[in-house]
């Protein structure tokens, strides 16, 4: 019924830029809070960034200063532009929805694929 679709991932060195995109498709009412997520080998997944429908923004302090999350909510779409990136930021990437679909009266949460990002030093 939803399907979020995660693009932009990719190999680049230490000190690089890389926009992540996510589009979510489907018998969508509307869609609340939208987040990025990422998991690293070994690791468990953490929240890297959230930001409302009013686009309020949250983001772990690691990425502070350096990613920056936004969204068109006339396309379904959620972005990440992750600037100055370090090889600690290697880690699949996730997007993640809370999404009302059309004739449901709470929203659901939804998870895309997930996107590799590596970083090299």
């Amino acid at each position: 019924q939803v399907q979020l679709v995660e693009y932009g991932g990719g190999l680049v060195q230490a000190g690089g830029s890389l926009r992540l995109s996510c589009v979510a498709s489907g018998n969508i009412g509307s869609i609340n809070t939208m987040a990025w997520y990422r998991q690293a080998p070994g690791k468990q997944r953490e929240l890297v960034a959230t930001i409302s429908r009013s686009s309020s923004t949250n983001y772990t302090d690691s990425v502070k200063d350096r990613f920056t999350i936004s969204r068109d909510n006339a396309k379904n779409t959620l972005y990440l532009q992750m600037d100055t990136l370090k090889p600690e930021d290697t880690a699949v990437y996730y997007c993640n929805a809370d999404i009302r679909l059309i004739r449901q009266l709470f929203p659901t949460p939804y998870w895309g694929q997930g996107t590799q990002v590596t970083v090299s030093s």
